[in-house]
């Protein structure tokens, strides 16, 4: 079981907004650390979409021990810009790598993300057992509390969410009937256009290629048939009517 905590949290709509992007990624354990009021009809609910349901009404507030002694815990925090040298922020984890980290942990886990302004301090970090920092742009590394836990649950999809609404394979190309089909009314489109017979084997082959790139759907092999056709109906009545 993967949980997600929020300790210091000064913004309920943070929280909300927090508890919505678990409800997104397929988590529901939520743990407050001395958190805001969360008014049922203020903005932590408001911000939760349908993890007002759910995912937050359940959502259990506990002391930053209840955490360290009952999960394995990785805590979230800004960029730390530090190096070997110190031992309370480094070594890190990035997003990416959070399945395969999570993959060799037996027990039950929890992300642990901290306050608006500060974050966890130092004191908070040392108590956990590792800790993750999201690679952002040196100028500006200090990501939302909201904004990071919802990267951060994003890439954990593969191990929380079951069924997404993308299938695992969304495009599937045309068989090869319907791609030498939209070849061969290529041809007759160069042909019916008037395109210099000895210009024609390199624009069949150029088009082959971008086709061969492009791997279009049977729908979309269709749809460029059906224009070529139309365009080559329409060159012969119009050279006929000359």
């Amino acid at each position: 079981m993967i949980a997600v905590a929020v300790v210091g949290a000064e913004t309920p709509g943070n929280v909300g907004t927090i508890a919505r992007g678990m409800k997104n990624f397929g988590l529901s354990e939520l743990y407050l650390v001395d958190p805001p009021e969360l008014d049922p009809e203020g903005e932590a609910f408001g911000f939760a979409g349908h993890a007002r349901e759910d995912v937050l009404p359940n959502a259990r507030t506990v002391e930053l021990q209840h955490l360290v002694e009952n999960f394995y815990t990785i805590a979230c925090t800004a960029t730390t810009n530090e190096n070997a040298s110190s031992h309370v922020r480094y070594p890190f984890l990035e997003p990416a790598s959070l399945v395969e980290e999570l993959q060799g942990v037996e027990t039950d886990a929890c992300l642990v993300f901290g306050r608006e302004r500060v974050g966890l301090t130092n004191d908070e970090l040392a108590r956990f057992d590792r800790v993750l920092s999201i690679p952002a742009s040196g100028d500006y590394p200090v990501l939302n509390l909201a904004q990071a836990a919802t990267i951060v649950l994003y890439e954990l999809r593969e191990l929380t969410v079951e069924e997404s609404q993308h299938p695992e394979n969304p495009h599937e190309r045309a068989d090869e009937r319907e791609i030498e089909g939209l070849h061969e009314e290529f041809g007759a489109y160069l042909e019916a256009i008037g395109h210099p017979p000895e210009k024609r084997s390199k624009a069949e082959r150029m088009f082959r290629r971008l086709i061969g790139r492009a791997h279009p759907t049977g729908r979309e092999a269709r749809t460029l048939r059906g224009t070529l056709r139309r365009g080559a109906m329409w060159a012969r009545d119009a050279r006929n009517r000359d």
